[in-house]
C-alpha cells in the first residue's frame, strides 16, 4: 500500500496546486425548465420563476407549455424562488451551473389547501430532500443527482450516496449492498422509470441486491427517491428499502456531451435532440472500464484478478401534441472476473490459494412508457418491460502438478416481462387518487453443482420454468385540513407458483404542528418473494429421484410503524428524528428443529436447505439526522442510527440477525472555494468520518473442523460474535474549471483514507488448519477527469 500512498499523495498535490486564474469575462450558461402541478402532471401557465443569487435580479414567467427560460446566467451556485397564484412556492438551493451544460429542471407545485391563496415565501417552504413522490409521508427522501457526485467516496453512485443517510449501513466495503433498518439487503427493491427491475450492479452475486459498482450512470439519473419503511401503497416486493429511479431527458434545443477517464475506466455521454426545432431527444451514455489499472497504483481489491466491466444505457424521449409522451429506455452492463492461482505450490498458503475462478454476470432491462393526459387533472401512465439478469462462476482446483480438478459450478439466469398501468386523478386540492396494476411472468434458468463438505461432487439444481405475478395498488391523498394530511391505500400480490395472496393495507399521516415543523407516522404491511432458485431447490431421494420441497414457500412479510418528527430550525437547517418497529413473520426458515438457518441472514447465494415460513424477526430503533444544506458554500450532515435486530428459526431462540450492528455515526461536511479572476472555477473538499458496530459472524468449532477436515461451526451460536468497532475516513477534493465553451472537473475519492483493515468475519482454513481473520480492503484512491461541451 506505500504505492497506493505515494500516488495519492502525488494526485493531491496535483489538485491542489492547478491553475485557477482565468480572463476576467462573464461566463454564463442557460436554466431552463417546465413547472407543472405535482399531483396532476399538468403544466403551469404563468408560474414565476426567480433567480435570487444574481445582481441585478433576474426572473421570468412560463408559456403556454408550463416550459421557462433564463438565458445568459453567470455560471456558480444559484437559488430559484417558484411561484404561483394558488399554489405553494418552492425554493430550491444551489443548484450548480456551469459552462459546458444547460441546467434543465422539471418542477413540481402543490397546490394550497385554500384554492385561490397566494403564499408568501417563507424559510419554512424550502423543499429540500422531500421525496418526488406527493404519496410518500415518511422514511422518505429525495437523492439528488448533485448530492451522488459530492458526498465523498459515493462514486457517483445512488447506493453509496444512500449510505449516508440515518438506518442505512453496509455490509461490505467493496459492495454497493446495503443494509435497511438492520435488514438483509435482499430486501431492497430497485425501480426504474416506475418499474421494477433487477439488480443494476456489476460483479453481482446470485440472489444479491448490489454489486461492486453500479451500472447506473450519474449522466443518465434524475433526481430520484429513496425509502427505508412504511411504503405508499404502489410499492410492491419490498421489504427493507426501496430506490425508485428516474432517468432524465435528454436535451431537446441543444446537443451536449461529456467525457470521463479516471480510475474506474472511461464513459461517454450524448444528448440532444432528434432535429433542429423538434421536442423528442435522446440521451445515450457509454462506459468500459478494467479495474486493473487499480492494481497498478498497488491498490488490489480483487487479488490478481483480470476484472473487467461495461454498461450502456440510454431514453429516448418522444412528445406528441395529441397522444401523449412517450418513452424508451435502457440499461444494461457486463462484468467479468478472472482469477488463476499462482503456479507455485510453495506459494500456496491457505487453503483457497490453489484455486482458479471465473465469474460472469450481466444485467439488461428496456421499456416503453407512454403518458397520456386523459384530461386536465387526470393522467394514464402505462409501461411494457423486459428485464434479463444472469451469473456464473466456475472455480477448479488445481493439484501440486496443476492438474484442475472441478469444486464449483453455477449458471443462473432470469428473465422478466412485465406490464404496468397506473391512473392518476386529481380530484381537486383536498383529493387526489391512485390506482395501478402490474403484471409480471418471471422465468428462469437454474444449474448448480459443487462438492459437499465430504469433497463429493453433487448437482443441486438443474431446472428451468417459468411463474407469474400478479399486483395491484389502490391508495388516496386526502387533506383533511390545512395543517393534516392522509395517506391511505391497500396492495395486493397474487403469486400463481404456489396460489399465495395476501393483501396489504398502508397507512401514513402528516401533522403539520406549524410551519417548517411536522409530526408523521406510517405503519403497514409489506412483502417480498424469495429468489426463483430458491423455490426450485432440487433434494435427491434414495431411487435415484429428485423432490422440490420449496416450490409451496410463501411470501416473506413484514409490517412496519414508524414515527417521525422534522423541523426546520432555520432557513437552511433541518432536524428529524424518526423511531421505527418492524415485525418480520412467514420468514423461510429450515425445517430442521436444530438449526439456526433464516433467510433474514440471507447476503447472496442459494440454499438447497428445505424451507418452511415458520420463522419470525423484528427491528426497532431510533434515527437522527442534522443537515445544514449547501448554502454559503459549506454542508453538513451528520446521522446516527441505534437499532437492535433478532431473529428467530424453527428452535424458536432470539438471536442477533447476521446485521445487527446495534448502532451506526456518519458525518459529512463539504466547502467549496470560488477562484479565479471572475470567481467562475471552483475548488470543493468533501469529508466523511463512518463508525459503526462491526460484523455479526459465528463462531468456528476449531477442534471438530480439524478432525473432520472441513468447516464447522458452533450453530447454537449463530452470530454470537461481533467483530471490533468499524471505522472509516472518506475524502473527496475536486476542481472545476469553467470556459466558454466547456466545463473541466478533476476529482479524487479517497475511500478508507487511513487505510484501516476493519475486520469483515473469522472462518476455518482447510489448509492451515486454523482460524484466520478475514478483513476489508484497505484505502481505495478513485481519480476521475471529466469534460462537459
Amino acid at each position: 500500500m506505500k504505492n497506493a500512498y505515494r500516488q495519492v499523495c502525488l494526485l493531491g498535490l496535483l489538485l491542489l496546486f492547478l491553475p485557477v486564474a482565468v480572463a476576467a469575462q462573464q461566463l454564463t450558461q442557460t436554466i431552463r425548465g417546465k413547472i407543472i402541478d405535482k399531483e396532476s402532471q399538468e403544466p403551469l401557465i404563468g408560474a414565476t420563476v426567480a433567480i435570487l443569487t444574481t445582481n441585478p435580479a433576474m426572473g421570468t414567467s412560463t408559456d403556454v407549455n408550463g416550459t421557462f427560460r433564463l438565458d445568459k446566467v453567470p455560471v456558480g451556485r444559484h437559488t430559484l424562488r417558484i411561484s404561483y397564484m394558488g399554489y405553494e412556492e418552492q425554493v430550491l438551493p444551489e443548484l450548480l451551473l456551469g459552462s459546458g451544460k444547460e441546467l434543465v429542471l422539471t418542477i413540481g407545485l402543490s397546490e394550497s389547501f385554500k384554492k385561490l391563496q397566494e403564499v408568501v415565501i417563507s424559510a419554512e417552504k424550502q423543499s429540500k430532500g422531500n421525496p418526488l413522490n406527493e404519496m410518500a409521508l415518511i422514511s422518505s427522501r429525495a437523492i439528488s443527482v448533485e448530492e451522488t457526485k459530492r458526498y465523498a467516496a459515493s462514486l457517483n453512485d445512488p447506493a453509496r450516496a444512500a449510505l449516508n443517510y440515518a438506518g442505512v449501513g453496509a455490509s461490505d466495503d467493496m459492495s454497493n449492498e446495503i443494509v435497511v433498518r438492520g435488514n438483509s439487503p435482499r430486501g431492497v427493491l430497485w425501480r426504474i422509470e416506475g418499474v421494477e427491475v433487477p439488480n443494476p450492479s456489476h460483479f453481482a452475486e446470485e440472489g444479491a441486491a448490489g454489486g461492486a459498482i453500479s451500472i447506473l450512470s450519474v449522466n443518465m439519473l434524475d433526481n430520484s427517491d429513496f425509502y427505508t419503511g412504511a411504503f405508499p401503497a404502489e410499492y410492491g416486493n419490498a421489504l427493507s428499502g426501496i430506490f425508485d429511479i428516474r432517468l432524465r431527458n435528454g436535451n431537446n434545443e441543444k446537443r451536449e456531451y461529456a467525457f470521463q477517464a479516471g480510475v474506474l475506466g472511461v464513459d461517454f455521454a450524448a444528448e440532444g435532440p432528434f432535429k433542429k426545432g423538434a421536442k423528442a431527444s435522446y440521451l445515450a451514455n457509454y462506459r468500459y472500464s478494467t479495474l486493473s489499472l487499480l492494481n497498478k497504483i498497488g491498490v488490489k481489491i480483487a487479488g490478481d484478478a483480470t476484472t473487467d466491466f461495461q454498461d450502456f444505457s440510454y431514453k429516448l424521449h418522444i412528445p406528441t401534441a395529441k397522444s401523449g409522451v412517450f418513452s424508451a429506455w435502457g440499461i444494461g452492463g457486463l462484468s467479468q472476473q478472472a482469477q488463476q492461482a499462482k503456479r507455485d505450490p510453495e506459494a500456496w498458503e491457505g487453503y483457497w490459494d490453489r484455486f482458479d475462478r471465473l465469474y460472469k454476470s450481466g444485467m439488461g432491462a428496456a421499456g416503453l412508457n407512454h403518458l397520456f393526459f386523459l384530461g386536465k387533472d387526470d393522467y394514464l401512465e402505462t409501461a411494457l418491460t423486459i428485464s434479463s439478469n444472469y451469473n456464473s462462476n466456475e472455480v477448479d482446483s488445481l493439484s501440486d502438478s496443476f492438474d484442475k480438478t472441478r469444486y464449483h459450478n453455477h449458471r443462473f439466469s432470469y428473465q422478466t416481462a412485465r406490464f404496468s398501468t397506473l391512473y392518476n386523478r386529481k380530484i381537486n386540492n383536498r383529493h387526489t387518487v391512485r390506482t395501478g396494476l402490474v403484471l409480471s411472468r418471471l422465468a428462469f434458468d437454474a444449474f448448480a453443482e459443487s462438492q459437499n463438505k465430504e469433497y463429493q461432487f453433487v448437482k443441486m439444481v438443474e431446472q428451468d420454468g417459468a411463474t407469474s405475478m400478479l399486483q395491484g395498488y389502490g391508495q388516496w391523498k386526502y387533506r383533511l385540513s390545512e395543517q393534516l394530511t392522509l395517506n391511505s391505500g391497500l396492495h395486493a400480490s397474487y403469486f400463481a407458483l404456489n396460489g399465495t395472496a395476501i393483501l396489504e393495507p398502508r397507512l401514513g399521516l402528516k401533522w403539520d404542528l406549524r410551519p417548517g415543523q411536522s409530526l408523521s407516522v406510517g405503519v403497514g404491511q409489506h412483502s417480498r418473494h424469495e429468489a426463483l432458485s430458491t423455490y426450485f431447490t432440487e433434494n435427491p431421494l434414495a431411487d435415484g429421484s429428485v423432490v422440490q420441497p420449496n416450490k409451496k414457500l410463501g411470501l416473506s412479510r413484514a409490517a412496519h410503524y414508524v414515527l417521525g418528527y422534522d423541523r426546520l430550525l432555520r432557513e437552511d437547517l433541518r432536524l428529524k428524528v424518526e423511531t421505527y418497529y418492524q415485525r418480520l413473520y412467514h420468514v423461510p426458515v429450515s425445517t430442521d428443529p436444530n438449526s439456526t438457518f433464516s433467510a433474514i441472514n440471507y447476503e447472496d447465494g442459494f440454499t438447497t436447505d428445505t424451507l418452511v415460513n415458520k420463522g419470525t424477526g423484528r427491528n426497532y430503533g431510533v434515527e437522527l439526522t442534522v443537515e445544514k444544506f449547501l448554502t454559503n458554500d459549506f454542508y453538513f450532515l451528520f446521522t446516527s442510527s441505534l437499532y437492535d435486530s433478532k431473529y428467530k428459526a424453527l428452535d424458536g431462540v432470539a438471536r442477533n440477525t447476521r446485521f445487527n450492528g446495534n448502532y451506526i455515526f456518519n458525518f459529512l461536511a463539504g466547502k467549496e472555494f470560488r477562484v479565479g479572476r471572475s470567481k467562475a472555477n471552483m475548488i470543493g473538499t468533501n469529508l466523511k468520518f463512518l463508525w459503526a458496530g462491526g460484523n455479526r459472524y459465528t463462531p468456528v468449532d476449531l477442534a471438530a473442523s480439524q478432525q473432520k477436515g472441513y468447516p464447522v461451526l458452533f450453530q447454537d451460536q449463530a452470530f454470537a460474535l461481533q467483530a471490533d468497532d468499524y471505522f472509516r475516513t472518506d475524502v473527496r477534493i475536486s476542481y472545476r474549471k469553467n470556459k466558454p465553451k466547456a466545463s473541466y472537473v478533476l476529482s479524487l475519492d479517497i475511500q478508507n483514507l487511513t487505510n484501516r483493515l476493519n475486520v469483515h468475519s473469522q472462518s476455518y482454513d482447510r489448509a492451515k488448519g486454523e482460524i484466520v481473520t478475514n478483513h476489508l480492503p484497505g484505502m481505495v484512491p478513485v481519480l476521475n477527469y471529466r469534460i462537459e461541451f
